[in-house]
């Protein structure tokens, strides 16, 4: 492992919502426009969320991204197997997903792996784990997750720097959930290395992430 240093912006592109929104189009072109938007925004380190494509569908999207972005830092969410398979740079997963450790058994030591945590008690056990990233949240209310857990508030955020500090893990802190252009800035002073969206930049999100980054100077 090693000392990961995230941009303050660090976008989702969910391609399932992609695919709701336009039915009818390529679900990897989709991906592979939302990106490349993001990326020529100053976006270099983007997950990739496919929680609803089949695993062959969820492969061909993220080796498209691999091909079109190849110094872009990527990062599969859920699947280890597809991070190796597709040549990500690594793998973030969820409370009921693969475990930190069977992540990083998959992965290797010079991959990234994240974790999300949403409680004070999970980000506890999550700073005994191997990983390179910690996500806290929901942060705010958020329509991304059909059953969202309950929010942590800027008070969550704040708290679970306080207890990074005090582990003294080198590791770093995302903020995620109903975060929009308003409210990022107070989201990083609670505490936070970054800040995840999703939602916020669906539409336009190019636009929306030069929005982001002008917010959080």
């Amino acid at each position: 492992m090693f000392m990961l240093k995230l941009p303050a912006l660090y976008p989702i592109i969910d391609a399932d919502t992609l695919a709701a929104r336009e039915p009818l189009t390529s679900v990897r072109a989709m991906v592979c426009g939302q990106a490349r938007e993001l990326y020529d925004a100053g976006c270099t380190v983007l997950q990739l969320r496919t929680k609803q494509l089949s695993a062959e569908e969820a492969l061909e999207c993220a080796r498209a991204l691999r091909r079109m972005l190849p110094e872009a830092v990527l990062i599969m969410n859920d699947r280890a197997d597809l991070c190796m398979a597709a040549g990500f740079d690594g793998v973030h997963v969820g409370q009921q997903d693969l475990s930190a450790k069977g992540a990083r058994m998959v992965v290797g030591p010079g991959r990234i792996v994240g974790l999300s945590t949403h409680t004070a008690e999970q980000f506890a056990v999550a700073l005994t784990e191997p990983v390179d990233y910690i996500a806290i949240g929901p942060v705010f209310d958020t329509t991304s997750k059909q059953n969202p857990d309950p929010t942590v508030g800027l008070e969550g955020v704040a708290g679970a720097r306080q207890a990074l500090i005090e582990s003294e893990r080198e590791v770093a802190l995302v903020a995620i959930g109903g975060i929009r252009h308003e409210t990022a800035a107070w989201v990083r002073r609670a505490g936070a290395d970054a800040v995840a969206a999703i939602g916020e930049l669906t539409d336009a999100p190019g636009d929306s992430a030069r929005e982001f980054f002008r917010r959080m100077m």
